[in-house]
């Protein structure tokens, strides 16, 4: 089959009780189109939190999204149906090497951890994955995940105190939604009470539409190119673990729902992703990774086409260029911010949790108790230590800081490893286990879903990102 050639299902009209659209077939092309928009609904909330989060320009991070969702569908020869969207995972990364306005420096931090993505790729398309799995079981996998959410609980706060009521407005239309809808409208519960908040700020004059009236109809997205900053390094390269984790899980899934053996495609998904991460990286949009909110779309469909993930990609592209598209965007206000934070950080903590859950990780063994414990204090303490600073009033200036993220990655490898290694020498049953076949990602779920689990790593979670 040529790369852009799908097989028409059936009529192309109707699906029989029972049978899926799979990645290689199309319906009609009108209703393929409609599936392809649903898509860019799916994404869309949790796509747009990340540059609003971290300061990066919108429309920037729509273009390089559909950038790598038509990438990562090419490279995976169309077996993998997808859309990578924000990274929930380079949140607290991003932010605070981004503090001040340094955009450049963080971009810098994203490029280099697609490059990392990227190399992982390759070597696990020479020599398989089997090795990822031994360096990261599911209690590594998991407190890595939930630690990212939980170390940015302190911003939650920060924006949820700019304007408490119109925050609580969020925040409880989301629960509400979240709690009472099926289907879709659940998956779509952050979006939602975001527009019931953004209306709040409006009637609370929260909100300056002046930009939208500035802003062009048609334009390219604005571009920021990295500046190389190494000491910034040790808070972004942890990010890889997640990326990895998200993206195995989401081929899992995939293979889940459409019956099909596609472990033969991680490595060239995550090749795929570490390239779109890349790209984002060299022009100032957010890292990308698989998303879970599109998996919802999928199994509320049984359309698993990757025509459809064509049409998403090519509909936000176009979405990018337009620039009054994207002021519009950034007039959200940080108490509507501030509503959706506050659950959102927490539900990717709790998606490590629901990793450890489902791989059934038993916290009864001093092995996963340890590795879990110590990563999880470090990142919501947000350790940092200063290496090479001078003292200047009482405060280092200068030098290369490392933050929670980095520490509490570090130390549940090296925990993990270490403690494995010494209770196995003491013939100690160390309780540990490999990830299920239906091992989750981060954020993406291992059978089809339709409860409505909120965002991905990121987000995942994958933002969890994201």
């Amino acid at each position: 089959m040529a790369l852009f050639e799908w097989r028409l299902h059936g009529d192309g009209k109707n699906i029989v009780p029972g049978e899926v659209i799979a990645p290689d077939e199309r319906l009609s092309w009108l209703r393929t189109t409609g599936i392809g928009l649903q898509h860019i609904v799916a994404m869309f909330g949790a796509t747009f939190l990340v540059p609003l989060l971290t300061g990066f320009p919108a429309s920037t991070t729509l273009f390089f999204s559909a950038i790598s969702t038509i990438l990562f569908l090419v490279i995976t020869r169309n077996k993998v149906p997808s859309y990578l969207g924000s990274s929930f995972a380079f949140l607290a990364p991003v932010i605070a090497a981004g503090s001040g306005g340094n955009i450049g420096v963080a971009c810098f931090g994203i490029l280099c951890t697609g490059i990392l993505l990227a190399i992982i790729g390759l070597i696990i398309m020479m020599v398989g994955y089997s090795w990822i799995n031994k360096l990261m079981p599911p209690v590594v996998t998991g407190v890595i995940v939930a630690l990212i959410g939980f170390n940015l609980a302190p911003a939650a706060y920060s924006n949820f105190m700019v304007s408490p009521i119109t925050a609580l407005v969020t925040f409880t239309s989301i629960i509400l939604i979240q709690a009472l809808s099926k289907k879709m409208m659940g998956r779509l519960s952050i979006l939602c009470g975001m527009v019931i908040g953004y209306v709040c700020a409006v009637l609370r004059g929260e909100v300056n539409f002046e930009a939208i009236g500035h802003a062009d109809w048609f334009g390219l997205p604005q571009f920021n190119l990295p500046v190389a900053d190494f000491s910034i390094l040790p808070m972004f390269l942890p990010v890889v673990l997640v990326l990895v984790a998200e993206n195995i899980g989401h081929v899992k899934s995939v293979s889940t729902m459409t019956r099909r053996n596609l472990d033969p495609s991680i490595g060239r998904a995550l090749f795929s992703d570490g390239l779109g991460t890349m790209l984002a990286g060299l022009g100032g949009g957010s890292g990308t990774t698989t998303y879970a909110e599109n998996i919802g779309v999928m199994a509320a469909t049984r359309v698993y086409s990757t025509a459809a993930y064509y049409i998403a990609g090519l509909g936000a592209l176009a979405l990018s260029l337009c620039p009054k598209f994207g002021a519009a965007v950034n007039t959200i206000p940080l108490g509507v911010l501030g509503g959706i934070c506050i659950l959102l950080y927490g539900m990717i903590g709790m998606l490590g949790v629901r990793i450890w859950v489902e791989n059934r990780v038993d916290f009864s063994k001093p092995l996963n108790i340890i590795t879990g414990a110590v990563p999880l204090v470090i990142a919501v303490a947000d350790f940092k230590f200063t290496f090479g600073g001078t003292m200047v009033d009482g405060e280092v200036v200068g030098g290369v800081t490392i933050g929670g993220i980095a520490w509490a990655a570090v130390a549940a490898l090296v925990l993990y490893h270490l403690v494995r290694l010494l209770q196995k020498a003491r013939g100690i049953d160390t309780g540990e286990g490999g990830f299920h076949d239906t091992v989750d990602d981060g954020g993406k779920a291992p059978e089809p879903v339709l409860d409505g689990d909120g965002a991905n790593d990121g987000g995942n979670s994958r933002p969890q990102g994201d």
